[in-house]
C-alpha cells in the first residue's frame, strides 16, 4: 500500500513539474511572458533556487526509496542520472543559503545532461530497438519497474524533475541579464 501511495504521489508530482517546467518555458518564450516573470519572481528571485532545490529533493529522496526501500536495481542510465542530479540538491542547497543567484551557470549543466540521459532512457522503454547497448551488462535500460497511468515511468519522473531544475533556472537566468 506504502508503495502505492508513494509512486503515484512521485507521478502526480512529476506532471505538477512537467506542467509547471512548460508553463516557465513559455513565458520565458512569450514577451508577454516576460511581464509576468518579473512580477512573479522579480522581487524574491531566490524563490527560485528554492523550487529548483525541492525539486532535486524530493528527486533524490524518491530515487533512493525505489533502490533503497523497494529494492529496484538501478539500471546503468538511472545510475547516470543519479550522478546529476545528487549534486544538485548540495550545489542548489549552497545557493539558498549563499544568496548566490548565479548558482544557475553550476545546475544547468547537470540538469541538462541529466534531462538528455532521462529523455533517452523514456525513449528506449518505448522503443527497446533504439537501445545503443549503454545497459549492456546487468539491470536492461528498457525495463519498466514503474508505470504509474501506464506512462510515467522513473526516467519521466527524473526528467520532469530536470526539466522543472532548468526552467527555473533559466527564469533566474533571466531575471539576472534584467537587472
Amino acid at each position: 500500500m506504502l508503495y502505492v501511495t508513494v509512486t503515484t504521489g512521485l507521478a502526480v508530482l512529476a506532471l505538477v513539474a512537467i506542467g509547471l517546467a512548460v508553463g516557465l518555458g513559455v513565458s520565458l518564450l512569450s514577451p508577454a511572458g516576460h511581464s509576468a516573470l518579473e512580477r512573479t519572481f522579480g522581487a524574491r528571485p531566490g524563490h527560485l533556487v528554492a523550487w529548483a532545490w525541492i525539486a532535486s529533493i524530493l528527486a533524490t529522496a524518491g530515487s533512493l526509496y525505489l533502490s533503497e526501500v523497494m529494492n529496484f536495481a538501478p539500471c546503468a542510465l538511472c545510475w547516470y542520472q543519479r550522478i546529476a542530479m545528487y549534486p544538485l540538491v548540495v550545489v542548489l542547497g549552497v545557493g539558498i543559503v549563499t544568496g548566490d543567484l548565479g548558482v544557475w551557470r553550476y545546475s544547468v549543466p547537470l540538469a541538462g545532461i541529466g534531462l538528455a540521459i532521462a529523455v533517452y532512457h523514456i525513449v528506449i522503454q518505448w522503443q527497446p530497438t533504439l537501445d545503443a547497448g549503454v545497459c549492456a551488462v546487468g539491470v536492461p535500460c528498457t525495463a519498466r519497474y514503474v508505470a504509474v497511468w501506464g506512462f510515467v515511468s522513473i526516467p519521466t519522473m527524473a526528467a520532469s524533475a530536470f526539466a522543472l531544475i532548468l526552467a527555473t533556472m533559466g527564469v533566474l537566468r533571466f531575471l539576472g541579464e534584467r537587472r
